[in-house]
């Protein structure tokens, strides 16, 4: 079942610890058929090194597995929990990226400073407020996806648009069309954030880049009116 998408799973999640985004079991990649609504997953804990295609875990939206011998991440609500919310999302990424988790723990969203961050995200990555008690203690998986969730509505942001986010006290997410789209957007993250960090350090005061250059770096390589790159 799904075999494709197992393997481009797979591919994802052996990516990471090549792009500095991982340690040892510290992340995990899911994708979406969107045919099917079925979810692939990396199985929980599982070494990168010993991972095969045939591991990845298969669930139903509601999360029951329909195939696959080993349990899925531990993570797995919080990916539901984000896709049922947007459609459009067909791969996410769950990492503790040393620089992007520094923002994270710190509590603060990733100011816009330049074109680099400007190709890949049009604003800010936004840091999810902290979990309450009553979240952590209940549904902490899920609610960290449904927290997520809340902070792109109430800043009336465009999932594809910014596909990453913060969580405070804890990580970071990205996501995309698919699987490979989501790992390019959590690399592209922790740079940005690196960048930001310096930018911070050299001035603390730096203003963000004007919103013309922002808009003009976005729009060339996203929508419509595209003209980065090839046809």
């Amino acid at each position: 079942m799904l075999t494709l998408l197992k393997q481009a799973v797979l591919e994802a999640n052996l990516a990471l610890p090549g792009l500095g985004l991982v340690k040892y079991t510290w992340g995990n990649v899911s994708a979406r058929d969107q045919a099917t609504g079925l979810m692939v997953i990396k199985p929980s804990g599982l070494s990168y090194d010993q991972m095969k295609a045939e591991d990845m875990v298969v669930l139903d939206p509601a999360g029951k597995v329909v195939e696959g011998s080993l349990k899925p991440s531990s993570d797995t609500p919080t990916h539901l929990a984000f896709y049922a919310a947007f459609p459009e999302v067909g791969g996410i990424v769950h990492t503790h990226s040393p620089e992007a988790t520094a923002w994270a723990q710190a509590g603060l969203d990733i100011p816009l400073y330049g074109t680099t961050h400007a190709d890949h995200f049009a604003g800010p990555i936004p840091c999810a407020r902290p979990l309450i008690d009553a979240e952590i203690q209940g549904e902490y998986e899920r609610n960290t996806g449904l927290v997520m969730v809340d902070t792109i509505r109430e800043r009336g942001l465009q999932v594809l648009h910014i596909p990453a986010m913060l969580c405070a006290n804890h990580g970071c997410f990205a996501w995309g069309r698919d699987a490979r789209e989501a790992v390019m957007n959590a690399g592209v993250l922790e740079e940005v954030a690196r960048m930001a960090r310096y930018t911070r350090q050299i001035r603390p005061d730096a203003p963000p880049a004007p919103n013309e250059l922002r808009d003009k770096h976005f729009f060339r390589k996203h929508g419509e009116q595209a003209y980065y790159g090839q046809n």
